[in-house]
């Protein structure tokens, strides 16, 4: 992230400060590590902020925001502008714990602790001794692991499995997630003790779309990324072009605009139809519903009502009218419409939804498992059977 000049120059005022110092090194670590941040619209301003004044501060910190719009890089910035810096950071993928050894993962086992365990480990949090851990879709994190991570927090301590000896931890947590922890609270999927203490501070990741000023700066930072990485000439969309790349919705942010600007540089002969299908593809799936789940354009104009049937709500003034009105209902039809949207392809469904892979694998396995979904791999040769 490169620090908006008005903001470095507040900063540079107060030299004195630690807040103005990790302001300094966050400028100068991260201008080309973490390009997602970068921008001069207010709201990243805002953000840079609250990185560099929350960077001097040793407490949990919780981001949230969309799926690519750069929490792991807010992350590293804390950690590049914090005193932990020279300490190590830890980055866990919490969808991604295997169920029977998440908390060996976390917290470390002893040699014979389970089948398999051959010698010890020491898990994350031990690994991370000094620096940061960062809980990245915290929301995934198995329930009946929540209350084991809350202890760590109360106790700042770890039992690795198998023993019954506590190791003392100093780290610094930070956790992600791009999911609505309250409603999660709600609906009893995550502890609200937890939520508790992971939420000292709380940093929103503006998503894409709410700072469209910054898209042409990301759009000339990529491109000339890739032509640098595949000993191209730069690519430099028309003027018309780059108002369609700032008029984009880019549902997955940043990441998603990256991957569309390395897609132009591997198909340099078919630009066009590159981006068509990237523009195109925001409205594309209400025209496609799926069977008689089928989404009905509300009426121009409707008579008043005071009442209505459970079936015959009124729909908002120029709103679709939705099929349905149960929300887990509703949840499972827009996973189904993505699946045949994108002919199963879980990559494509998850951009289109807003969610990550691994949220996307979990909704196709509750919603449609009926669904073959692409891995993007050639099924291996079945084995031929001996005469």
């Amino acid at each position: 992230m490169q620090a908006s000049q008005a903001s470095s120059d507040q900063l540079d005022q107060q030299p004195a400060s630690p807040f103005a110092r990790a302001a300094g090194r966050l400028a100068g670590r991260s201008e080309k590590r973490w390009p997602r941040l970068s921008g001069t619209s207010e709201a990243v301003r805002r953000l840079e902020d609250n990185i560099a004044r929350v960077a001097t501060f040793d407490c949990s910190v919780l981001i949230t925001g969309e799926t690519g719009c750069g929490k792991e890089e807010v992350a590293r910035a804390i950690h590049a502008a914090g005193p932990r810096h020279e300490k190590p950071f830890v980055a866990i993928n919490c969808g991604g714990l295997v169920a029977d050894l998440a908390e060996s993962q976390l917290f470390g086992h002893e040699k014979g602790a389970f089948t398999g365990a051959f010698g010890a480990s020491r898990g994350a949090f031990r690994a991370a001794e000094g620096g940061i851990i960062f809980l990245d879709e915290i929301g995934e994190l198995p329930i009946d692991l929540q209350p084991k991570l809350l202890r760590v927090l109360q106790r700042w301590e770890v039992t690795p499995v198998g023993s019954t000896e506590a190791h003392p931890i100093d780290v610094q947590v930070i956790a992600a997630t791009n999911r609505d922890l309250d409603a999660e609270v709600s609906s009893g999927r995550f502890r609200e003790d937890l939520l508790f203490r992971l939420n000292t501070i709380h940093l929103a990741v503006p998503p894409l779309r709410s700072r469209m000023e910054d898209i042409p700066r990301f759009v000339e930072h990529f491109s000339a990324h890739f032509a640098r990485e595949y000993g191209r000439p730069q690519w430099t969309p028309e003027p018309r072009m780059l108002e369609r790349f700032a008029r984009h919705s880019w549902p997955g942010n940043v990441r998603q605009l990256a991957q569309t600007i390395q897609r132009v540089y591997v198909f340099e002969d078919r630009v066009d139809s590159v981006l068509a299908e990237v523009f195109d593809a925001a409205a594309a799936p209400a025209a496609r519903p799926l069977g008689d789940a089928r989404i009905v354009d509300a009426p121009a104009e409707q008579p008043a009502a005071t009442t209505a049937e459970p079936d015959q709500a009124p729909a908002v003034a120029n709103e679709p009218r939705v099929p349905i009105f149960n929300l887990d209902e509703l949840r499972r039809l827009a996973v189904r419409q993505a699946m045949a949207f994108t002919s199963g392809h879980r990559g494509q469904a998850a951009a289109l939804l807003g969610v990550s892979l691994n949220t996307m694998t979990r909704l196709v396995a509750e919603s449609c498992p009926e669904m073959a979904a692409k891995s993007g791999r050639r099924p291996a040769a079945a084995p031929t059977r001996p005469k």
